[in-house]
């Protein structure tokens, strides 16, 4: 420490008496410190550092401790952060060996659990081969039971059925007095069985868990007592099934072709219920085929029919349209059929005065009540010719919009009439109702219309419809042809001459007793009457 006023000014440092030195500040009192010197001490191998060092480390603590007592915090710490001889201080070992200490003290503790444990599991082990071992013993003694009962009941049989054998043996029938006591014995065993079952019950308690609870332990799970037993009936039906498991690894199933109805319509999912296949195979086929459908989509009955096939079975179409086959093929015997009109239906191409021609015949003025002049529908008509005939008229639009409309005309007809104008020519409609006339078998008269028109040449018209294989009579033909005006009347008998002439040879008759048959052409949705067909 230093000392100005000894030493005349200069600084130095100084020792106090008794190994104190003064601190001088500036201002205030000055206080004596005490000073601690530690020698290092050199311990030889089998001496105990830590009692020695500590012994080393408490006399001069003492000695400290004795002038003021407010110094043994100081005096400590240096003790507690001595190293000892393997570079640990006294705070690190005392650390190690409480570390050591609680693992032993675990260690103890998880063997003493696990020899509880193994304890508790081997007691489980024994009950259980206790109660198995009195239920096998109870199941003998009862079997044993059923056997003498049975016994007993073959004995009583028995000498019901040969009492006269017994007779003559009265010697035979003395044990016969023992049998109540040995009856009265087995009952009052089983009685004693019956209050045994009913005490364990009850000690069990009312209360006792009827089902396992969430949390499983080590004996509920050792002793099964909570689990369900496999009845019979179980134990019974897995025989089975691994009987059949068996039974089928060593014969493959056979399949089963089967006959399927293909509708006009059908979805995926009815037509797998139909072949008996699982609805994702028949998806997967189509989806081989190029189809993303699904379950609850339709298809056609063409794909229905391919997708039949592939899975081996026998597709059988079926159509809603073979009910009304069904009624057409019925005949009427022949004395009862009358002749009948015939159905005439006037095709051609637009403008060609097919209404026109229906008009002149009915004297009429159809026409001009279409919208602009040309006909939007169906119309049926029918007409008393001069000489009395009736003749049912079918008048079709003509424009190229209209072509499923002429094409179920055709369908219902007898007759067609081919409207082509004389300046006209034959037209791609013109050339449609060919086909169609043709389609549905039925004879054609050409009617050649607009023959007062200024350059009109009915003979262009004849010579046009040999390429569509229509070949009148005036060009060596079986076609009956009529030149008519439908603006002057030109002809117009001729042409109802030329109906009648070829309904004759149709010969077409009819029973107008028989229930009454009809084909819709036809229909539309009117706001007072609803539905209505042509």
């Amino acid at each position: 420490m230093t000392d100005g006023k000894d030493r005349g000014g200069r600084m130095g440092l100084r020792s106090g008496p008794g190994g104190a030195a003064r601190r001088g500040p500036t201002r205030g009192p000055s206080k004596p410190v005490v000073v601690e010197t530690k020698r290092r001490r050199v311990i030889k191998p089998g001496a105990k550092p830590a009692a020695g060092a500590a012994a080393g480390a408490a006399k001069p603590a003492a000695a400290a401790a004795a002038p003021k007592p407010g110094s043994a915090a100081a005096q400590a710490k240096p003790a507690a952060g001595a190293k000892l001889p393997g570079g640990l201080t006294q705070a690190e070992v005392e650390r190690r060996l409480k570390a050591l200490q609680a693992a032993r003290a675990r260690e103890e503790e998880e063997r003493r659990k696990r020899e509880e444990a193994e304890r508790q599991a081997a007691e489980e082990r024994e009950r259980r081969r206790r109660e198995l071992e009195e239920r096998e013993r109870r199941e003998r003694e009862l079997a044993e039971l059923q056997r003498q009962r049975e016994e007993e009941e073959r004995r009583k049989r028995e000498a019901a059925q040969a009492p006269a054998e017994a007779a003559p043996r009265p010697a035979a029938a003395a044990p016969a007095p023992a049998q109540p006591s040995s009856r009265k014995a087995e009952q009052e065993r089983l009685e004693r069985e019956r209050e045994r079952e009913r005490r364990e019950r009850e000690s069990r308690g009312k209360g006792g868990e009827r089902r396992r609870s969430g949390k499983l332990t080590l004996a509920q799970a050792l002793s099964e007592d909570g689990g369900r037993q496999r009845s019979l009936a179980a134990m019974r039906r897995q025989q089975q099934r691994q009987k059949r498991r068996m039974m089928g690894q060593a014969a493959p199933r056979e399949k089963v072709v089967r006959d399927v109805q293909i509708p006009d319509t059908i979805t995926v999912q009815e037509l797998a219920n139909r072949m008996a296949e699982r609805s994702a195979d028949v998806v997967k086929a189509l989806m081989g085929m190029g189809m993303m459908v699904t379950a609850n989509q339709s298809i056609d009955a063409d794909t229905a029919q391919l997708i039949v096939e592939e899975f081996g079975h026998r597709p059988i179409r079926v159509s809603e349209a073979d009910v009304e086959q069904a009624i057409e093929d019925f005949e009427d015997p022949p004395e009862s059929l009358k002749p009948r009109p015939p159905v005439i239906t006037v095709m051609g191409h637009v403008d060609h005065g097919k209404t026109s021609i229906l008009d002149a015949i009915r004297k009429s003025d159809v026409a001009a009540r279409e919208a602009g002049g040309i006909t939007q529908h169906i119309g049926a008509y029918q007409v008393t010719t001069p000489d009395g005939q009736l003749i049912t008229f079918l008048d079709t639009p003509g424009h190229a919009a209209f072509t499923s409309m002429r094409a179920r005309g055709a369908q219902v007809t007898d007759i067609v009439v081919l409207v082509v104008a004389a300046n006209d020519g034959v037209m791609p409609q013109t050339v449609e109702a060919i086909n169609h006339a043709k389609a549905a078998g039925v004879p054609i008269i050409v009617a050649i219309n607009k023959i007062d028109v200024p350059g009109a040449d009915p003979d262009r018209v004849r010579t046009e419809l040999l390429q569509h294989g229509v070949i009148v009579e005036k060009m060596s033909g079986d076609v009956l042809d009529v030149e008519v005006s439908a603006k002057t009347g030109q002809g117009i008998p001729e042409l109802l001459e030329a109906i009648n002439l070829q309904a004759e040879l149709l010969d077409l008759k009819a029973n107008p007793d028989r229930p009454a048959r009809g084909a819709v052409i036809e229909a539309k949705l009117d706001t007072g009457r609803g539905p209505v067909a042509t």
